[in-house]
This record gives structure tokens, sequence and C-alpha cells, in this order.
């Protein structure tokens, strides 16, 4: 009964490191191109919220925000901030012309579609 239970308890870790397990990345060549962020969370368990905004990340470390707020009616606006990979992880600024960075770290990528996980939300991402 005892190696049942340690064997059980020993897949459940394994289960949890496993779905917490993140993509280390090198270089930006994983992710450069455009890519559409369809949803946000606070957790990868909680509700998604919608978006339509899009991420291009150039190879300059130029990283492109594009959308569109409908209540103020001024239409797409594109964003230009910094961002670099170090460390297995994007350090993205996290406004135009601060030189505060956050990192935000792949969490899953499979095919096209990524999840990255930053400071505060996770965003869902296809190509």
């Amino acid at each position: 009964m005892k190696t049942i239970t340690t064997f059980l308890s020993l897949c459940a870790a394994l289960v949890a490191f496993s779905a917490n397990a993140e993509v280390k990345l090198e270089d930006n060549a994983k992710i450069l191109g455009k890519w559409v962020v369809t949803a946000e969370a606070l957790a990868l368990d909680r509700e998604k919220k919608p978006l339509h905004v899009t991420w291009e990340f150039q190879k300059d470390g130029t990283l492109v925000t594009t959308g569109e707020d409908a209540r103020s009616g001024i239409g797409a606006m594109n964003i230009p901030i910094k961002y670099s990979v170090a460390d297995g992880v994007i350090k993205k600024q996290t406004m135009p012309g601060r030189e505060k960075y956050e990192d935000c770290a792949v969490v899953e990528m499979e095919g096209n579609e990524m999840i990255l996980k930053c400071k505060f939300l996770y965003f869902f991402m296809t190509r």
C-alpha cells in the first residue's frame, strides 16, 4: 500500500511539474513575426477575456502592438516597444519610453499557438 501511495504521489508531482514547464527561448527566432493575441487571463484555468490585438516581434528588438479602442473612435494604434530574449524569457518594456521591463515566459508553444505568462497576465496567441 505504501508503494502505491508513493507511486501516485510521484505521478502527481510529475504531472504538476510538466503542466507548469516553460519553453526556454535561446533567441527570438521562434517568436519572430506577427501574433494575434486572442485572449488574456489572470491564470491558465481562469476565465479568458477576448482581445483583438496583434503583437509583431521584429528582428531589431522592436515589439509593435496594434490594437483598436472602439470607445475612443481613434481607430487602430501602433505602439512600438523594445524587447529582447535573455535567460530563456522575453524581456519587454512595460511602457514606451520607459526603461522598465517585465519578463514574459513562454508557457506553451505548439504549432501556431503560444501562451505567454507575463507578470500579471497570461496571453493566448496564434499566428
